[in-house]
């Protein structure tokens, strides 16, 4: 996650400022998206959510995005640098955006955002998937729908048919995980004692 803040000119009013209506808040998202989306599509990205709140007496603007093969911290940044500069420019222009202090933060989706769309499923083949009554492994999804394998058997359910999705967090996987990156450090160790013996020996 990239956080970037800015206050706006002026000393704020003492006192912590009124919550702002809700139609208020939402007519600000719908600005700020028409702003933040166009940028987040030339680098090569999809907006996932935009959402506007208020924290005390700032707002806090949390953007998400993704894209094929996901997002490193370098990634995250580099998407940030560009909303801010969009967003900086738009207020420049006249057009009051957020109105005051605010925060933007902008990140990856987490595991625990459900899957609605087709692309959604297709950055997660391989991935184990609650959808409805049915658990299984996405192992095919083209635009038809997703192939789902549901204890052995492969299912495919059309994109009209399936509900949101849920990526299920696998314990054994991460065990898995851990055990090779500690069989590799233990080789790493073997490697290390026998060039020190072959120094020995060559000395």
């Amino acid at each position: 996650m990239a956080q970037r803040s800015r206050a706006a000119g002026g000393r704020p009013a003492p006192g912590p400022r009124p919550a702002a209506p809700r139609g208020d808040l939402a007519a600000r998202r719908a600005r700020l998206r028409t702003v933040v989306e166009p940028v987040v599509g030339d680098a090569g990205y999809d907006l996932e959510d935009l959402n506007i709140s208020r924290a005390g007496r700032r707002f806090v603007v949390r953007v998400v995005v993704d894209r094929d093969g996901g997002l490193d911290l370098d990634a995250v940044a580099d998407v940030s640098r560009a909303v801010s500069a969009a967003l900086d420019t738009a207020e420049e222009g006249g057009d009051e955006l957020v109105a005051g202090e605010y925060q933007l933060e902008v990140s990856s989706p987490g595991v625990d955002r459900p899957l609605t769309l087709p692309r959604h499923w297709r950055r997660n083949i391989g991935r184990l998937v609650k959808v409805g009554p049915l658990t299984g492994r996405v192992v095919g999804v083209d635009d038809a729908g997703v192939m789902l394998d549901v204890a052995g058997e492969r299912t495919a359910i059309a994109h009209a048919d399936l509900g949101p999705g849920r990526v299920q967090v696998e314990f054994s996987r991460i065990d898995e995980v851990a055990d090779d990156e500690l069989t590799e450090f233990a080789d790493d160790e073997d490697a290390d004692e026998n060039e020190d013996g072959l120094e020995d020996e060559e000395r």
